[in-house]
């Protein structure tokens, strides 16, 4: 008799179990926005021994190659050990911070690269007919060639970047992927708009700027330095009125939907923003 109570009570608290994961867990339409509270309502961990090795895992060799490389200053080797795993989604975030990392550092120095050009200064040349021709900023010139004035000189030999550069943002990732001729160049992390006030479509670059002011709703201007100029160090404004991509002081709304619907950055990531990107430059927005 005790032996078949013992068996029922046992069968009767397996079917319990069985049922609880889909009772604690949250259905898509009342799930938190806390990834947090999210990872503690998800499946059981031991189903998760099943799944492939995550990509910080299964790639960490091309991981280690590429930092010895970056190290020894073999930057174009490095970017190209981890180009295809970074276009094609199976690097980690270490992976992508790194690949990065090695992009800006070929970028913003004179380190040699497919993409660069070398070009000898002639009479009529200026930074900014330069930077027309190449479809480029007069910034990444400056900085990629170690210049501190917007002085050239006949004969003065420049490396030039020609890339084509674009920006996509994801809203529900609060992620902006930077491009250069389609292949993803650097990932940065982003807040985007409270409520979904980000607009969706394909926009473009129309305006860049250096310390903005900031005109508040009721129409006053806040001038850069203000302790209510909410804009950063940079703004680049799109081809829709009143939104842009800029900088901000109040870390804590990266990652989040937090702002009134521009795409806001870390002031030191909006400045390399600013530096790459030229007027005209493509940015897509989708949820």
């Amino acid at each position: 008799m005790k032996l078949w109570l013992s068996l029922v009570v046992l069968t009767f608290w397996l079917a319990g179990c069985d049922r609880l994961p889909s009772s604690s867990t949250p259905s898509p339409a009342a799930a938190p926005e806390n990834h947090a509270t999210n990872v503690v309502n998800a499946a059981p961990t031991v189903a998760a021994t099943s799944r492939p090795p995550a990509p910080a895992e299964s790639n960490i060799e091309q991981y280690q190659q590429a930092l010895t490389l970056e190290n020894e200053g073999k930057l174009a080797e490095a970017r190209a050990l981890l180009q295809p795993l970074c276009d094609g989604g199976d690097a980690s975030d270490k992976m992508l911070d790194l690949f990065g990392t090695i992009n800006t550092k070929i970028l913003f120095t004179p380190a040699s690269a497919p993409e660069k050009t070398n070009y000898t200064i002639v009479a009529g040349d200026s930074l900014g007919r330069l930077a027309r021709r190449f479809e480029t900023t007069i910034d990444l010139i400056k900085k990629s060639n170690d210049l501190v004035a917007d002085t050239i000189r006949v004969g003065d030999r420049l490396r030039i970047y020609q890339g084509h550069f674009a920006v996509t943002v994801s809203k529900a990732a609060n992620e902006l992927r930077l491009t250069d001729n389609g292949k993803l160049f650097k990932r940065y992390h982003v807040g985007t708009g409270q409520y979904s006030k980000t607009p969706v479509g394909d926009f473009k670059v129309t305006t860049r700027l250096v310390n903005p002011p900031w005109w508040r709703a009721d129409g006053k201007t806040i001038p850069f330095g203000d302790p209510e100029n909410i804009l950063g160090t940079h703004w680049l404004g799109l081809n829709v009125p009143g939104y842009g991509i800029h900088g901000t002081w109040d870390t804590n709304s990266i990652g989040k939907q937090a702002t009134a619907g521009c795409i806001r950055l870390l002031n030191d990531d909006i400045a390399e923003l600013y530096t790459i990107l030229p007027v005209g430059s493509p940015v897509g927005i989708h949820d």
